[in-house]
């Protein structure tokens, strides 16, 4: 199959930070590519590099098999990007905004006028072509940021984070949008921090940390690298988190995680209930105070926090995490 993009031990430095070290990754054309990662793992810097606004100091990249580093514009007429954050004129309208941006990629005036009401009337703007950009909600500004970045009709739509901060109702509503681009033959490549969001439209996911790949698969590749149920569990005192990951050891398959006030653990185990209560038995005998235990199926975000050591930002009700003990 055509890989939309595919790049080989590609490596980018700062200075002494290794943004990315050593990735080498593709993806199949006409899905969705799911790249998550905590903060400064190297997400963006990979598709600013893969959207030719950065160069590779060492490897090889390409889109639809166009070489970024020999034929840059070639790239550019195959692709779309929409960054982190809308990139629109507040003081332009809506119409306006993706209009000129028609005229950018040099399309006739009829075709960017055509091409214009054809994006609004996708994007459920239609009604607010004519209001300032500054009057719009930050869903709408994501929507023609989407918008502009679709006028040049890319073949491999980059999406740096596209729902951040977006209500839950606007993101459903992109996640339909995503879903449409792809039905018709597009390629997606998504970075993200919302585990349901790669979990919902990714037909492949990759984890990256410290501009390495940690992990690559489906979403039931990698939720099966657990290799069984996850435990839960919150303990009263912090000061007990010695004797929890002691009593627990021999119960886990994998080494548990602790958050931050050593109060909450996640264990992976393989023999469900039978792993449950053999831990709130042990726990018990250890003289433990628990004020809350659950067993689950894995998760992303069981994946996530096992692979990282961290949760994701959209898991505000949990602390970022430490793998293996006391934080």
């Amino acid at each position: 199959m055509e890989k939309a993009f595919a790049v080989k031990n590609i490596k980018k430095y700062f200075g002494e930070v290794k943004a990315l070290d050593g990735v080498t990754l593709s993806a199949d054309k006409g899905t969705v590519f799911a790249l998550l990662g905590p903060n400064g793992a190297g997400k963006t810097t990979l598709v600013r590099m893969l959207s030719t606004l950065l160069t590779p100091d060492k490897g090889t990249a390409r889109v639809l098999g166009v070489d970024l580093v020999e034929d840059p514009e070639g790239v550019r007429r195959l692709i779309g990007l929409a960054g982190q954050y809308a990139a629109v004129d507040e003081f332009l309208t809506g119409y306006e905004n993706i209009y000129i941006t028609g005229q950018l990629y040099g399309l006739s005036s009829a075709e960017s006028k055509r091409r214009t009401q054809d994006l609004l009337e996708r994007l459920s703007l239609t009604e607010a072509a004519g209001r300032p950009v500054r009057t719009y909600s930050g869903g709408m500004r994501r929507r023609l940021d989407l918008g502009a970045s679709l006028v040049g009709e890319p073949q491999v739509l980059f999406l740096d984070e596209p729902t951040t901060g977006l209500d839950p109702r606007t993101r459903l509503e992109l996640w339909d949008i995503i879903r449409d681009l792809v039905k018709e033959g597009r390629s997606i490549v998504l970075t993200t921090q919302y585990l349901d969001e790669a979990d919902e439209l990714a037909d492949r996911i990759a984890v990256i940390d410290h501009g390495k790949i940690i992990a690559e698969g489906t979403s039931d590749e990698l939720k099966a690298t657990l290799g069984g149920d996850v435990v839960e569990l919150e303990i009263a005192k912090s000061s007990d988190i010695d004797k929890v990951l002691a009593a627990i050891k021999k119960i886990a398959s994998k080494t548990p995680t602790v958050d931050d006030d050593n109060t909450k653990i996640t264990v992976p185990v393989l023999k469900g209930a039978k792993s449950l209560l053999a831990i709130v038995q042990a726990l018990n005998e250890a003289k433990v105070e628990m004020t809350a235990i659950s067993l689950h199926r894995p998760s992303l975000d069981d994946v996530f926090l096992a692979l990282t050591g961290e949760r994701t930002k959209d898991d505000t009700k949990k602390p970022a995490a430490k793998k293996g003990g006391r934080s």
